[in-house]
């Protein structure tokens, strides 16, 4: 009998983007791959190959009521398709997928992908997020977190167990797909580009405030923004202020892409200012694959991918000064000395966080859990 595994997530967008080749993987080890989410436009794209099961999940908030709700679709759905392990990925399928699967005796497999702003301001709902996190975590086989400062704060903060933690390269990156790109350069002009959600937590404020500091020195510049507005996230930023940056002239947005490569390799620079509680940024990984400098925050998840001076610079968190002045370092550098940079990242990619390494490790515990 050919075994199920579920990978279940809070949209199939993140499926399909960041767990693909992992699901293409197990489906070539023998496994019946079936994935989870709440409908979204992704889930055409996977139904060919996979069956696809919709789940009701609010991402948006904490309704005690709604989570239930989530909880009990779950527990029906895995009662119905009888998976042996399921693979969750994001906040809701950690912990309520969790609880359903353990009441059913279900393997799950949990991956811890950063903490967002949920654990950047300690109060009321941090503690019930850590209760909840403990509660569901204790009934897991496995936890791979994405980074060593979110492993060392669960196990010192006694809300996991030691045993059953693992970390990983972050979701690793495809090296194969993002390599460099040459493009003939017809223009003088330099160019940054921050690639987000459009939220404030991940340093959009500094980055603008950063670019307006710079531009008064140099006119050589351009400055971009990739990424969704509007999102439903409390430090979400609007439409209308981006609009009223571009009319400022300080950046130009470019909306969202299904092609964020083609992208990234039209530009000098790639710049996360984040301070929110990344696990390792998909984005940072890409880019350095693709032999791209990059500026990021010394900040959990972020730093590290870059090694300070190596592949790019860090820069303080939540100091648009700092930014401002590695950003003029690195736009003072020859056009050699950016390109080794580049080629540094690329080297710290292949070696340390090849997306193989991350699909091994799962066919692994997945090949021992199923014994």
């Amino acid at each position: 009998m050919i075994k199920k595994i579920v990978i279940c997530s809070n949209t199939f967008w993140s499926i399909y983007n960041f767990r693909l080749n992992l699901a293409k993987n197990l489906k070539r080890n023998g496994y019946k791959v079936i994935l989870v989410a709440p409908k979204d436009g992704y889930m055409d794209k996977l139904k060919d190959e996979f069956d696809c099961y919709v789940i009701y999940m609010n991402n948006k908030g904490t309704n005690p009521i709604q989570d239930l709700k989530t909880t009990i679709e779950f527990y029906k759905l895995y009662k119905k398709i009888k998976p042996s392990i399921v693979l969750n990925f994001t906040i809701k399928p950690n912990i309520y997928g969790t609880i359903a699967c353990s009441l059913l005796n279900i393997k799950s497999i949990n991956n811890i992908a950063g903490l967002g702003n949920l654990f950047i301001n300690q109060n009321f709902i941090t503690k019930i997020a850590k209760f909840l996190y403990k509660y569901s975590q204790n009934k897991a086989n496995k936890i791979f977190f994405q980074n060593k400062d979110d492993y060392e704060m669960f196990i010192k903060e006694k809300i996991v167990e030691k045993v059953k933690c693992d970390i990983l390269p972050g979701s690793g990156v495809d090296i194969e797909k993002f390599k460099p790109i040459e493009i003939e350069k017809k223009d003088n002009i330099f160019k940054f580009l921050l690639i987000a959600r459009m939220i404030w937590d991940k340093g959009i404020g500094e980055y603008i405030e950063a670019a307006k500091i710079i531009k008064q020195k140099y006119n050589n510049l351009e400055f971009f923004l990739l990424g969704a507005v509007g999102v439903n996230n409390p430090s979400a930023i609007s439409k209308h202020q981006i609009q009223e940056w571009e009319k400022a002239d300080i950046v130009k947005y470019l909306g969202t892409t299904d092609n964020v490569k083609k992208e990234i390799s039209k530009v000098d620079c790639i710049v996360l200012p984040s301070f929110y509680r990344e696990g390792t940024p998909r984005t940072l990984l890409e880019s350095a694959a693709m032999a791209k400098p990059i500026i990021t925050t010394n900040n959990v998840g972020c730093k590290d991918v870059v090694d300070d001076g190596i592949n790019g610079y860090l820069c303080k968190v939540k100091n648009s000064k700092d930014l401002a002045d590695k950003m003029e370092k690195m736009l003072n550098l020859s056009e050699k000395e950016r390109i080794k940079m580049g080629l540094k990242g690329r080297e710290k990619i292949i070696k340390e966080f090849d997306e193989k390494i991350v699909i091994n490790k799962y066919l692994n515990i997945i090949n021992l859990i199923n014994q």
